[in-house]
C-alpha cells in the first residue's frame, strides 16, 4: 500500500522519510500553499467577510508535485505542524488536493523521533475546522488592519510605513517607555556603607536605620542633611555586633522553557535575537544530521505556552539525574500553567526540552553549528534542572550597632548544589563569605562610605523584557514576537542601541497617529481581549464570522474620521553634509529597497546617487585603474570593501575586492573567491573570471567523495557530496 504524508519542511521531509520505511513518500509543501492576495484586500466585507484565498506565486510546480504524487497514493495523511498554522495549512492542502477533510488525513506529532513518528501515523483524526477558523480570524483581522491602515500612513506621511494589530501596541509599548524615561525626574537620595575589619578580614555592612524603642526603624537618606547628621553621630573606629541571624534558603529551578520564556533566555543568556532564536530552534526542531544516528529532530515543538511535561520525558530524566548526580539530586516537579496561557490551543504541547536527555549537548557538539550548540544546550540543561532539587545555601545576617544606627551585613554560602549542577550562568554569585563574629563583639571601622545617588528613569526595552510585556499584557502569541519586533525595526521605528530597543521620529510620529485616530488597535487591553476571542473560536466557543464582525463595526468607523481628518505631513530629508558633483548641491539622505543612501535633490533634474557612506575619506591604494590611469580608492558598499576610481565622476570604474578561501578552482586550480550577485545573494567563484567561469552556490572544499568521486562542498557547517544521489549526500 502507498501511503503519502505531507509536511511543509523539506528538512523535516528528510527526516521523516527515514523513519517511515518504503510504504510512506514524503513530500513538503514547503510552507502555505494558498494565502490572501498581495496586490488587493482579499476579503469580502458584504459577503460575511469571506476570504479569497488564491495559490501563492512560485507554488506551482510544488502543487504539481504534490498533485501528481496523491493520484499513486492510496491514503493521504497531512502531518503539518500542530497548531493552528499548521491546521490551516493542512486545511488548504485538503482543498488543492480534493480531499474528505471529515475523514482521518490529519497526523500530528510533537517531535520528530521514530518512535513518535510512527506512533502517530497510526492515530490519524480530522482536521479540526475550529482551530482553521482561529488561524483564518487572526488572519482576515491582521489584513483588515494593515492593508486600510497602511496605505492611509502612505498617504499622509510616507511611502514605506506600515502599522499592524499586533505590531502598533508593540511599537506603542516602546514609545511610552520612551515617554516616561523624557518625563522622568530624578530624586536625590544617599547610601552609606562600613567597610568592617575583624583581623584581617574585611566585609561591607548597609546602614538600614535606627534602633529605638527595642526595635529597628528603617530609615531612608534622602539628602545630605541627613547623611551629615548620621556621620556626626557615628562612632569612626568601633562598632558592635547586636545581632547575629542564621537561616537556610532555597532556590528553586524555572520551569521548563515554553517559547516566549526561551526567545527572552535566550536573549539575556546568548545574546540571540528572538527571530535567530526561533530560525535555530526550527532547525533542532526538524532534524540536524547526528553523527551514528542520522537525521533526527532534537527538540520538541517549538511553538508552545505550556510547561507540561510527558511521563516518559520525568521518567527519562530521573533515570538521567540518579545516573550522573545521585538519586537525591532528582525531584518528580509538575509546573502549573500561568492565567495567560489557560484554553490556548498551544497548551496542549508539551513545553520544549530535549526529545532524548541522553543526547547531552557536549556528546553531540562536533554535529551541530555553533548556534545550535548554544541554544540545544540551553534548551536540554533547562529540562535537566527542571526536575532537580532546590540550590540549598545557609544564609547570616548580622545586624551592627554604632551609637543605635543599625548596619546590616549578608553572607551566604551554598552547601548543596542541587539543579545549579545543571543550569549555572558566571554572572550568578554562589557565594558571599562572613567572617565568624559573636553577638557584642566589636569590630574596627576600616573606612566609612556615604555616596549620593539620583533615582534612575526605567530601562528602555530589550527583546527580552518587551517579548515578556507583549505575553503577561496577552497580546499577540509567542510566534508572533520574532516577526512583531522584525517588522517595528526594518520599518526604522525603532533603532538598537547596545542591547535596548530606542524609538525614532518616525516611531513616535507614527504612534501618535495611531493614538489619535486608531485609539482601539493601539489598545493593549483591546488587543488582547481579541486574542481571548480567537482562542475562544478555536475551542469552538464563538463563530469567526462573529468576532470580525464585532472588531469590523468599530475599526470602520475610525477608518472613515481618519480618512477625512488626518493631515498630510511632511518628511523632509535629512542635509547631509556631501556635495553633489553634478552640480554642487548638498545631497539628502533617502530610504530605498536597500536602506539609506545619498541623492541630489535636484532631482530629476539631476539624477546623481551613491552610497550614505561615500562621504566617508576613502583609503588611497597602490592600484591604477585600468580606464584613465587614476589612482585607486578602497571605499565600503553594500557587500563589503570595493575599489573605485579617484576621478569619478569622470570614470566610474569600480572593481570588488575580493576575499579569498583556501580552496582551489576544481576547473582551473586558481584561488575561489567570495562574489555577490546583483541580488545581493553570495556565491563562490573562480578568480580567473572571465577566463573560468567556475561558480557555485556552496562553499566548495579541495575534497573528493570518497564514493563517487565528486566534489564536496560545505551545506550545515559540514563537508557534503555535490552529487545528490551519492549515498554520502
Amino acid at each position: 500500500m502507498n501511503n503519502l504524508l505531507i509536511v511543509e519542511s523539506p528538512a523535516k521531509a528528510k527526516t521523516i522519510g527515514k523513519f517511515l520505511g518504503k510504504n510512506f513518500t514524503v513530500k513538503a509543501s514547503v510552507g502555505h500553499i494558498r494565502d490572501l492576495p498581495k496586490s488587493k484586500l482579499g476579503i469580502d466585507v458584504e459577503n460575511n467577510f469571506e476570504p479569497n484565498y488564491i495559490t501563492i506565486r512560485g507554488k506551482g510546480d510544488v502543487i504539481k508535485e504534490l498533485k501528481k504524487e496523491a493520484r499513486k497514493a492510496d491514503n493521504i495523511y497531512l502531518a503539518t505542524d500542530p497548531d493552528r498554522e499548521g491546521e490551516a495549512i493542512s486545511w488548504h492542502l485538503s482543498k488543492i488536493l480534493n480531499l474528505d477533510e471529515n475523514k482521518e488525513i490529519r497526523i500530528e506529532f510533537n517531535e520528530i523521533t521514530k518512535d513518535a513518528i510512527k506512533k502517530a501515523s497510526k492515530n490519524p483524526r480530522k482536521i479540526n475546522i475550529d482551530l482553521v477558523d482561529a488561524q483564518q480570524a487572526r488572519r482576515i483581522l491582521d489584513r483588515l488592519v494593515g492593508y486600510n491602515i497602511s496605505p492611509l500612513l502612505w498617504k499622509k506621511i510616507e511611502k514605506g510605513l506600515s502599522a499592524g494589530r499586533v505590531q502598533s501596541v508593540a511599537l506603542k509599548l516602546v514609545i511610552d517607555r520612551e515617554r516616561e524615561i523624557m518625563e522622568f525626574k530624578p530624586e536625590e537620595y544617599w547610601s552609606l556603607e562600613l567597610e568592617v575589619k575583624k583581623q584581617k578580614k574585611k566585609f561591607t555592612a548597609k546602614y538600614v536605620g535606627n534602633y529605638n524603642n527595642d526595635k529597628v526603624n528603617k530609615i531612608k537618606i534622602k539628602n545630605e542633611n541627613d547623611i551629615n547628621k548620621i556621620l556626626n553621630s557615628l562612632d569612626k573606629e568601633k562598632i558592635n555586633v547586636f545581632k547575629i541571624d542564621k537561616t537556610k534558603s532555597y532556590s528553586k529551578p524555572s520551569a521548563p522553557f515554553t517559547t516566549s520564556s526561551l526567545q527572552q533566555e535566550a536573549n539575556r543568556r546568548i545574546n540571540f535575537t528572538a527571530k535567530k532564536t526561533m530560525m535555530v530552534a526550527q532547525q533542532l526542531y526538524e532534524g540536524v544530521n547526528v553523527k551514528g544516528e542520522g537525521s533526527i529532530g532534537l527538540v520538541t515543538y517549538i511553538r508552545t505556552d505550556s510547561f507540561r511535561l510527558s511521563d516518559e520525558a520525568t521518567a527519562s530524566a530521573k533515570e538521567y539525574i540518579s545516573g550522573n548526580f545521585g538519586e537525591k539530586y532528582f525531584l518528580n516537579r509538575t509546573y502549573s500553567k500561568s492565567k495567560k496561557s489557560e484554553n490556548k490551543v498551544q497548551d496542549a504541547h508539551e513545553a520544549i526540552r530535549p526529545t532524548s536527555v541522553f543526547r547531552n549537548p557536549e556528546l553531540i557538539k562536533d554535529s551541530l553549528t555553533n548556534d545550535q550548540y548554544k541554544l540545544y544546550s540551553l534548551i536540554w540543561k533547562r529540562f535537566v534542572a527542571s526536575q532537580m532539587v532546590d540550590a540549598e545555601y545557609d544564609v547570616t545576617k548580622v545586624l551592627l550597632n554604632n551609637n543605635d544606627n543599625i548596619f546590616e551585613a549578608n553572607g551566604r554560602v551554598l552547601v548543596f548544589d542541587g539543579y545549579k549542577a545543571v543550569y549555572k550562568y558566571s554572572d550568578e554569585s554562589e557565594s558571599k563569605l562572613l567572617p565568624n563574629v559573636e553577638a557584642g563583639e566589636q569590630l574596627e571601622i576600616a573606612k566609612i562610605l556615604p555616596e549620593q545617588h539620583f533615582t534612575q528613569p526605567p530601562a528602555r526595552y530589550t527583546e527580552a523584557s518587551l517579548i515578556k510585556d507583549l505575553e503577561e499584557r496577552g497580546i499577540g502569541r509567542p510566534s508572533t514576537y520574532a516577526p512583531t519586533i522584525t517588522t517595528i525595526t526594518n520599518r526604522d521605528y525603532i533603532v538598537k542601541d547596545k542591547n535596548y530597543l530606542v524609538p525614532t521620529d518616525m516611531g513616535f510620529l507614527v504612534t501618535e497617529m495611531m493614538e489619535k485616530y486608531f485609539s482601539n488597535i493601539v489598545n493593549d487591553k483591546f488587543t488582547a481581549e481579541l486574542e481571548n476571542n480567537l482562542d475562544e473560536i478555536a475551542s469552538g466557543k464563538k463563530e469567526w464570522n462573529d468576532v470580525i464582525k464585532d472588531f469590523y463595526s468599530g475599526f470602520k468607523a475610525e477608518l472613515d474620521i481618519a480618512e477625512k481628518e488626518m493631515e498630510e505631513i511632511e518628511i523632509k530629508d535629512e542635509v547631509s553634509d556631501v556635495k553633489c558633483e553634478n552640480c554642487g548641491t548638498f545631497m539628502v539622505i533617502k530610504k530605498g529597497r536597500y536602506g539609506k543612501f545619498l541623492a541630489c535633490p535636484n532631482y530629476p533634474g539631476c539624477k546623481n546617487t551613491k552610497p550614505l557612506n561615500s562621504g566617508e575619506q576613502a583609503e588611497e591604494t597602490d592600484e591604477v585603474c585600468e580606464n584613465c590611469g587614476s589612482k585607486m580608492l578602497k571605499r565600503k558598499g553594500r557587500y563589503g570593501e570595493f575599489l573605485a576610481c579617484s576621478n569619478y565622476p569622470d570614470c566610474k570604474n569600480t572593481k570588488p575586492i575580493l576575499k579569498t578561501i583556501d580552496v582551489n578552482c576544481p576547473l582551473c586550480g586558481g584561488k575561489i573567491a567570495v562574489k555577490f550577485s546583483k541580488a545581493g545573494r553570495r556565491f563562490f567563484g573562480c578568480t580567473n573570471y572571465p577566463d573560468c567561469k567556475y561558480m557555485s552556490w556552496l562553499e566548495p572544499t579541495n575534497q573528493k567523495c570518497p564514493d563517487c568521486g565528486e566534489l564536496m562542498v560545505i551545506k550545515d557547517n559540514k563537508p557534503t557530496c555535490i552529487n545528490k544521489s551519492c549515498k554520502d549526500s
